[in-house]
Formats: structure tokens, C-alpha cells, sequence
């Protein structure tokens, strides 16, 4: 299935060019939506790959069972010609505002089936993969919008998506208990120890990084506005929000938990308009 509620992600392809100032061009703004789309495409084609390829797991699966093609609601045939019509339209798509952009989408199809083909069931490199998608969003919007990414701002998305991912995880094994290798194999791989180990460093290390891209972008642009270095407090309160949430035995499903959480969603909106006024007025 298409699954358009996991488009969200996609949200990513935002922050380059609006760290940088470009969103209020409407050349910039334009091909930003371009890259969007065609994300969006390709994410959509993948997920049909995706479940075609785990059309038998998911039959046996309490939940996944109910998918469109496991449930043999979607044949076979027309879930290779629908994917493959998705993915070749995401990837077109994504040549229009940059042929760099059309790169960075082909590599996202290349990562994103590799990993529904073998690399999610290879202990460490499933996390390392799921979060190299999200880098991989975040550098496509760069491209579209020309625009360049500082190193601390990469390395900033590299370790925020490795915390998510390694989030996620560790939810479902607390979730599921002993029961783990029903629903993600690599996960008999794990121990809650780990993955709270990999979360603490992942946790520190995108902070680390945002800090310093914080101050250094308030040295480029040489305005007097605290905004960047304000930003930081929602950042890091977001952070331990999402901490906590974990901690709390949600996180399972993270789109989820930022569409419930009004914390998480206030703070959110609080270090866009702080962060904005240090772009766009400051």
C-alpha cells in the first residue's frame, strides 16, 4: 500500500532550505515542493516493494495480515506494476528541480529497498539505513533549493535520525517483551541495554552538533537576535520529551507519538518561530 500518512517524513526536505533562508523564494519554495512530491513518490513505490516482498511474513503477522496485499486485497501482479510506476515517477519527478536532487532520490530507492530485501535483518546496519533515509530526505531538499549543508547541520539530522530510529526499536521491544522476533527479527539481536546505550550517545551527540551549528550559523550571519542560541532550549526540551515518552512505553510508532504529544507539538512549534525569527528577521 501507498501508505500516504508515512509522507510526513517527508517533511525533511524543509529543513535545509529553511535553515537557510530560501522558503520566502518562490523558486526555492517551488522546487523544495517538487523534491516533496517526488519523495513522497518513491517512498510510496518502496512500501509497495516493501510488503510484496514480506507478502508471506505478513500473512502470519497479527497485524500486517490486514495489508491490502497481504490480505489479497492488491494481487501480486498489480502491486509490482503500481510500485514500480511509483517508483519510476518519484525518481522523474525528482530530476526536475535538480538533477543532484534526482541523485539523492534514486540513492533513497536504492537504500530503501536493500533494506526491505536484507539489510533489516542485519543487526545494527537496519538502524544505520533507516536513518541514512532520513539524511538522505534531508540533503535531496538541500539540493532541489541549492542550497549548501553545513557539516553540523548533517551530522545534526545523521545522530536526531539515529535517536528516533533506535527510539522506535527500543519501544517495540519493551512493547512486545519477549515475543520480538514475531515482529522484527534483528531485534533477538538487541538487548534493552544496548539500545538505551546507542540512544544516550545518538541523544548527546545530536545535541552536541545542533549547539555548535547553532552558534556557528549566529557567526555567519552576524545578527544581533539570540534566536539561535534560544532555539536550543526547545531542541533539547523536545528531545527529553521524546526521552520520556520512551520511557513511558511509547515510541513504537513515532509519527504517532508526535501527533498526539501537544508537549512535543508546542515545543515543536516554538523552535520554528524562534529559529525563523533568527532566518528571516533577525
Amino acid at each position: 500500500e501507498a501508505r500516504p500518512k508515512q509522507w510526513a517524513k517527508n517533511v525533511l526536505v524543509l529543513s535545509a532550505p529553511g535553515a537557510a533562508g530560501v522558503l520566502n523564494e518562490w523558486g526555492s519554495a517551488w522546487r523544495t515542493i517538487l523534491a516533496f512530491v517526488a519523495l513522497s513518490l518513491a517512498a510510496s513505490g518502496t512500501y509497495f516493494w516493501n510488503d510484496i516482498l514480506d507478502v508471506e511474513a505478513d500473512r502470519s503477522h497479527p497485524q500486517k495480515k490486514f495489508r491490502p496485499i497481504a490480505a489479497g486485497l492488491v494481487s501480486l501482479p498489480t502491486a509490482r506494476i503500481v510500485g514500480t510506476l511509483l517508483l519510476v515517477a518519484g525518481v522523474a519527478v525528482g530530476f526536475v528541480p535538480d538533477w543532484r536532487c534526482g541523485v539523492a532520490v534514486i540513492t533513497y530507492v536504492v537504500l530503501t529497498v536493500s533494506y526491505s530485501a536484507f539489510l533489516k535483518h542485519q543487526p545494527v546496519l537496519d538502524l544505520i539505513a533507516v536513518a541514512a533515509g532520513f539524511v538522505i530526505r534531508a540533503i535531496a531538499g538541500a539540493e532541489a533549493a541549492g542550497v549548501e549543508m553545513s557539516t553540523w547541520f548533517l551530522l545534526c539530522v545523521s545522530f536526531g535520525a539515529l535517536f528516533i530510529v533506535t527510539g522506535k526499536r527500543y519501544a517495540e521491544m519493551r512493547d512486545i517483551g519477549e515475543d520480538v522476533a514475531s515482529t522484527r527479527a534483528t531485534l533477538t539481536s538487541y538487548s534493552l541495554d544496548y539500545l538505551r546505550m546507542v540512544l544516550a550517545v545518538s541523544l548527546g551527540a545530536t545535541l552536541v552538533s545542533y549547539c555548535t551549528w547553532a552558534f556557528a550559523t549566529k557567526e555567519i550571519s552576524g545578527t544581533s537576535w539570540p534566536s539561535y542560541e534560544l532555539s536550543i532550549v526547545p531542541m533539547l526540551a523536545a528531545l527529553m520529551r521524546y526521552l520520556l515518552a520512551l520511557e513511558q512505553g511509547h515510541g513504537a510508532a513515532p509519527e504517532e507519538v508526535f501527533a498526539s504529544d501537544r508537549t512535543l507539538q508546542f515545543l515543536g512549534v516554538m523552535w520554528v518561530i524562534i529559529f525563523g525569527l533568527g532566518v528571516y528577521i533577525g
